[in-house]
């Protein structure tokens, strides 16, 4: 029996480039919802086609199949006219469109609820930009990067004698993706449950990001601690929740409360460290955290990473640091199968990363991102143009 997917009937345009906002829609597609992403065949549709140093066969690449499995490819000139009125019609039929354009790009191009809303009033119209709609900065380009660095992400990560440094993933491109695709449900949910119209939703990285700061914006905007970089990646105040050094690597240790501090004392056999007064609390820990970093460090270093996980495993958190390659080829991952195999037409062996979230148990299922345009014709033809039709529509180079 094949698995009921919570959003199968939804149907989602997307207008979206590298990472947001394909992020954003290639969630709703894992979950069921049919995304049209839209792409213009006159630029070879989503830049990310063209991001190396990965390539399947043309206008295809490993980088992109990362953002787009699950979906629909339908290429659509939007400043054509033809274009357009096929747009048009595919608005209709649509739950919601999602982008992220420049934030003065939706105006300009038709995309925005008062633009749509007279062609159907119950759409949802997702804006994700850089820097948000009507603001100074509507205007400008921006990735995730340059967020990292404004919002004080990299003012904290590394170490404090050392530069700052950028999480080497774009998080906050994920983490906007994953906020605009509840916002768009719960939009979706509000139309459909008591009659609401559609509505603008905007969601900008800028903002994304500022507020991820979590607790550290609460420390300084009530308190006027400016938060800086801790040695060893630690938590600015529980220690020891941070590096240690051990014979073959580093393993994250995290005795986050008095009760994992007492575990961490009986698994390393040195009662004499917790009846020490410089470590008698969490407030005398982080205090003499130098002092206590240096006395773990000689104490992890008699033991391999592997050998300290099996002391502590279901006890007290930790986990050793692994490469990329580790990360993946770790056993508990794949016999979790967040490994997954999806046959590509060029690659017959591509294997992607599963998609977190398990429903009744068993992982969603996925299907390779799609070739440039490969749903043209069906979808066409699903909104009533004829081959002739649709063969026009390619003449004028609207399709």
């Amino acid at each position: 029996m094949s698995l009921s997917l919570p959003l199968s009937g939804l149907k989602i345009l997307s207008i979206d480039q590298y990472g947001a906002a394909p992020y954003c829609t290639m969630m709703l597609a894992d979950l069921g919802a049919d995304v049209i992403k839209i792409e213009n065949p006159a630029t070879g549709g989503d830049f990310a086609r063209a991001t190396g140093p990965y390539f399947l066969g043309e206008n295809d690449s490993l980088y992109y199949q990362t953002f787009n499995l699950n979906k629909r490819s339908l290429t659509l000139d939007l400043k054509n006219p033809k274009g357009r009125e096929v747009f048009e019609r595919l608005v209709k039929g649509a739950d919601a469109l999602v982008h992220n354009m420049r934030g003065d790009q939706p105006a300009k191009l038709g995309l925005t609820y008062k633009d749509l809303a007279t062609i159907n009033p119950k759409i949802v119209c997702g804006h994700i930009s850089a820097y948000g709609r009507g603001n100074p900065r509507e205007s400008w380009p921006g990735y995730d990067f340059l967020m990292q660095a404004e919002a004080g992400f990299m003012s904290v990560t590394g170490e404090p004698d050392g530069p700052p440094v950028r999480l080497s993933v774009s998080m906050v491109d994920f983490m906007t993706g994953t906020m605009m695709a509840f916002a768009v449900v719960s939009a979706i949910h509000a139309v459909k449950q008591s009659g609401a119209s559609g509505r603008d939703i905007d969601l900008s990285l800028m903002d994304l990001a500022l507020h991820q700061l979590s607790y550290l914006s609460m420390w300084y905007l009530n308190a006027g601690l400016v938060s800086t970089q801790v040695p060893r990646g630690a938590h600015a105040s529980i220690t020891p929740s941070q590096l240690q050094k051990t014979k073959d690597g580093w393993l994250f240790v995290m005795a986050q409360n008095p009760k994992f501090w007492d575990i961490l004392i009986e698994g390393i056999k040195r009662p004499d460290i917790g009846a020490d007064p410089r470590f008698k609390d969490m407030a005398s820990r982080l205090a003499h955290r130098a002092e206590l970093t240096k006395i773990l460090d000689d104490i992890f270093q008699t033991r391999t990473n592997e050998e300290w996980v099996e002391v502590f495993a279901g006890k007290l958190p930790v986990a050793p640091v692994h490469g990329v390659d580790r990360a993946l080829d770790n056993p508990f991952v794949l016999a979790n199968k967040m490994v997954q195999s999806v046959p590509h037409p060029d690659r017959a062996d591509m294997r992607t990363l599963a998609n977190p979230l398990k429903l009744d148990g068993a992982r969603v299922p996925s299907k390779h991102a799609p070739k440039l345009g490969q749903e043209t014709d069906a979808i066409l033809t699903g909104l009533g143009y004829t081959g002739a039709e649709i063969l026009a529509l390619r003449q004028a180079g609207a399709v």
